[in-house]
C-alpha cells in the first residue's frame, strides 16, 4: 500500500481509524482504503451516516458562534479529529480574531494534519493526548500557553464520548475537566444514541458491530445517560435536543431524517 506524503511514518495504515473514517464521511481526503472499507460497511446498516456527521459539524459551528457571542473566546476541542473545512479555529477566529483554540486528539494522523493546517496561526495549536487523561491535557505546554484557565473556556466534546466505554469512566473525566475550568465556562457536546435514528435499533446495531470489529467500540447511550455529562452545568436553551434542533439557522423541514440521530447540547457553569 502506497503511503501518502501526509501520513506520519509511525502509523499503521492497515488499521482503520475513527478520525479518518469520520474524515471520509465528510468528504475529506485524509483517509486510507481500510478506513473507506470500514465506513462503507457501517453505511450498509445506517446509510445516513454522512448526514449525521454533517449535522454534527453544523451544530458545532453554531455552538462556537454562540460561545463567542457570549464572550467566550477560548476553546479546548478534545477528540478534534482531522481538521476539515469550517473547523473550530476558522469559525471562532472569523467571529473573534483573537480567539484561542487548542485541539486534542490521540490519532497521530489527526495531530500531524492539524499541525500542518495550523502552521503560522499563533492562536491555535494541537496536543497529542487522550480524553481519559484530563490532567495530561491541562498540563500540556500548548494549553498552558494558549488557555487562561482563570477565564471561561468552551470545552468541546463533539462526537467523542461515544467512543469511551463505561469501564474507562467518561463521567469522571468530564467532571475533572469541568472542575478545572473557570465559572462561566461552556460544555459543547454531541453523542450518538439509538434514539432518533430512523431505523430499527437492530439494524443500527450493525454499524455498532463494525466499530467493534475495528477495536473502536461505539457506545450508544440514552438521552438520560448523555444528560449526566452535564452535571454541574446549567443547560443553555433549548437544552439537550437532536442536533438540528439546537438553535437552527434553517427551517427544520429542510433537514434529512438521519440528522436527528443522537443528541446535542450546551451547558454553562455558574
Amino acid at each position: 500500500m502506497e503511503r501518502p506524503a501526509w501520513a506520519p511514518r509511525s502509523i499503521d495504515i492497515t488499521v482503520p481509524s475513527v478520525s479518518r473514517i469520520y474524515d471520509y464521511y465528510l468528504g475529506g481526503s485524509h483517509n486510507f482504503e481500510v478506513d473507506r472499507d470500514a465506513a462503507r460497511r457501517a453505511m450498509e446498516f445506517v446509510p445516513g451516516l454522512p448526514k449525521i456527521m454533517q449535522a454534527n459539524r453544523a451544530f458545532m459551528r453554531r455552538a462556537v458562534r454562540h460561545a463567542v457571542g457570549e464572550g467566550v473566546t477560548q476553546f479546548l476541542d478534545i477528540g478534534s479529529g482531522i481538521p476539515t473545512f469550517g473547523n473550530v479555529h476558522e469559525v471562532a477566529q472569523a467571529a473573534s480574531p483573537d480567539a484561542r483554540v487548542v485541539y486534542v486528539d490521540h490519532d497521530p494522523v489527526a495531530v500531524a494534519h492539524s499541525q500542518a493546517v495550523l502552521q503560522g496561526n499563533e492562536n491555535a495549536d494541537v496536543v497529542a493526548a487522550d480524553l481519559r487523561k484530563p490532567r495530561e491535557i491541562l498540563a500540556s505546554p500548548q494549553v498552558q500557553r494558549l488557555i487562561d484557565l482563570n477565564r471561561p473556556v468552551a470545552l468541546l466534546l463533539v462526537a467523542i464520548l461515544h467512543f469511551v466505554e463505561d469501564a474507562d469512566d467518561p463521567y469522571s473525566a468530564v467532571a475533572e475537566l469541568r472542575d478545572a475550568l473557570a465559572p462561566g465556562s461552556l460544555l459543547v457536546l454531541t453523542h450518538a444514541s439509538y434514539e432518533g435514528i430512523p431505523l430499527p435499533p437492530e439494524q443500527a446495531e450493525g454499524t455498532v458491530d463494525v466499530y467493534k470489529s475495528i477495536r473502536s467500540p461505539l457506545i450508544m447511550r440514552s438521552r438520560e445517560d448523555i444528560a449526566r455529562f452535564f452535571e454541574g452545568y446549567d443547560m443553555v436553551e433549548p437544552g439537550l435536543v437532536p442536533m438540528p434542533d439546537w438553535r437552527p439557522d434553517t427551517a427544520s423541514e429542510e433537514e434529512d431524517p438521519y440528522s436527528y440521530s443522537g443528541f446535542a447540547g450546551v451547558g454553562r457553569t455558574a
